[in-house]
């Protein structure tokens, strides 16, 4: 009952911030928040945002694998925050754009228009429902709820909707901004529990951290390791371009900024304090190894289930640490959830329906939205196979190719390109990648990491330049 609690207390706060954001909203307001965000209330917000529920238990499970090299790619991510900074948004505030894939319409042709808005929504749908998935079934386990599954994905779906349909992007700027606080407020307080546990104080937990052989960040001895200090911090350059430059989901909240340079001023202070952000996770997970050394229990197979088994080994303990990641997790999911949402709704409406001023149409899409994506999240659990998971990951990380490859295409050259053909490269290129990854791993001990991604935009935009109109 505390769990049901908790989760619908965090609820009647973000409903409260929706009926204030939502009253008279507008088309503009659900889409563009009528430009009038504070950069830092949005810079605050996508940090939280950007950290989903699944990452908040996998980034500390990472150290048992790869130690603390995830770094070298957030290190990367700034360079690419810096790009978008730079060269993206002066573009999409130039044209006033309301989504960005209508810059390939100006550019290339609506063929070219419709095809990248499409891997966004197939991507971004299938990506946002398997996360909420999990997030709920980690949930369930970890709180011993006996609910039914559909009904705890039902609910949590429609109230993701309740508090968006009226100020959509408007009112997510707000509750990101709550999240982010959430989110970090349970992950400092777990830290300081699983000190407690340990023994320590914050000194020592630091000097812990850093004589941990976990805590190793750059690989520059080996460059057949996907760990690789430059394959690592150049995918991360690509990664940060590709999965929040050319993203509605996570552009969407920056165009509401009142002018261009407080859009900067936001992605860059983002893309700096990602780095400390997720040094904490990577220090939880250092810290939770030495708790289970300490407590003689072996380290779970999975990574992932690192932090989930200490707080169902605690939870009888100390019964605080069992609510305290529930609310992190419930912040990190509807964080991400909503936004999606949010963005689906826009990109469907503008961009493939093409009426961005009927407000009608853009309601019931809004609850189409959550209908399919409530659809999605229950056809997972039916599957209920963990490859099939892994599978439909690899396909959203494939789609993101092509949307670079058609941006880099649009903005470092300008050649006309035969827009019929555009939807044909944009499949192939996917596909040509991944009988690549295949051959390559089979005859060779190199392995594909993140710079798959470049490959398969490089592909896209050679293939590109090679059209004739």
């Amino acid at each position: 009952m505390m769990t049901i609690a908790v989760v619908f207390a965090y609820f009647a706060l973000l409903f409260a911030i929706s009926r204030w954001t939502g009253h008279q909203a507008t088309n503009e307001t659900f889409y563009r928040a009528d430009r009038r965000s504070p950069w830092y209330l949005v810079a605050f917000g996508m940090v939280g945002a950007s950290i989903s529920g699944i990452t908040f238990v996998s980034v500390p499970g990472m150290v048992t694998g790869i130690g603390m090299t995830y770094l070298q790619t957030c290190m990367g991510f700034i360079v690419g925050y810096v790009v978008i900074a730079f060269v993206l948004l002066p573009l999409y505030y130039r044209l006033n754009l309301t989504t960005i894939y209508s810059y390939l319409g100006q550019r290339i042709g609506k063929r070219a228009y419709q095809t990248g808005a499409s891997f966004f929504l197939l991507s971004k749908m299938t990506g946002a429902a398997v996360r909420f998935y999990i997030v709920c079934w980690i949930l369930m386990e970890c709180s011993g709820l006996k609910i039914n599954f559909f009904l705890v994905v039902i609910v949590m779906t429609a109230l993701i909707w309740l508090y968006t349909r009226q100020g959509g992007i408007k009112t997510i700027v707000w509750t990101d901004a709550l999240q982010t606080a959430c989110l970090f407020g349970a992950l400092l307080l777990i830290i300081y529990m699983v000190m407690g546990e340990l023994g320590m104080t914050m000194q020592e937990a630091v000097t812990a951290i850093s004589d941990s052989e976990l805590s190793r960040v750059f690989v520059f001895d080996d460059w057949f390791s996907k760990q690789y200090f430059w394959k690592q911090f150049l995918s991360g350059a690509f990664i940060a371009i590709v999965m929040t430059g050319l993203d509605q989901d996570m552009m969407q909240k920056n165009l509401t900024c009142r002018t261009l340079h407080d859009a900067q001023k936001d992605m860059c202070t983002y893309g700096v304090a990602f780095v400390p952000a997720n040094l904490l996770f990577l220090s939880l997970g250092v810290l939770l190894t030495l708790w289970y050394q300490q407590q003689g229990i072996a380290l779970p197979a999975k990574g992932d289930e690192l932090l989930t088994v200490f707080i169902q080994q605690t939870s009888s303990i100390i019964p605080l640490t069992s609510y305290i990641f529930i609310l992190g997790m419930v912040a990190a999911a509807f964080s991400s959830a909503d936004s999606a949402l949010t963005a689906l709704t826009t990109s469907f409406c503008v961009d493939i329906c093409g009426k961005p001023n009927d407000e009608r149409l853009r309601r019931k899409v809004h609850i189409g939205m959550a209908v399919v994506f409530v659809v999605f999240i229950l056809l997972f659990r039916i599957l209920n196979s963990t490859s099939v998971i892994d599978a439909i990951y690899i396909l959203c990380s494939y789609t993101y190719g092509p949307l670079l490859g058609l941006f880099a295409f649009g903005l470092l050259t300008k050649r006309p390109a035969n827009d019929r053909v555009v939807p044909y490269i944009c499949v192939a290129s996917p596909i040509a990648c991944y009988v690549l990854d295949l051959i390559v791993g089979q005859y060779t001990d190199y392995h594909f990491g993140y710079e798959l991604l470049m490959l398969n935009g490089l592909l896209t935009f050679l293939a590109l330049c090679l059209t004739k109109r």
